[in-house]
């Protein structure tokens, strides 16, 4: 599943909280976001 991100308070949104709301539950803010994995790179030989 996809964790979202409240872009104001930076807390953990719920996936079963996003069907009711597109609100966040702590701080109220409308803008979620989905923060993205850094991915590894490697140098070749």
């Amino acid at each position: 599943m996809a964790e979202y991100k409240c872009f104001n308070c930076n807390k953990k949104v719920g996936q079963d909280y996003l069907r009711k709301r597109i609100r966040c539950p702590y701080c109220g803010s409308k803008i979620l976001f989905k923060p993205r994995s850094i991915p590894t790179r490697l140098k070749a030989r």
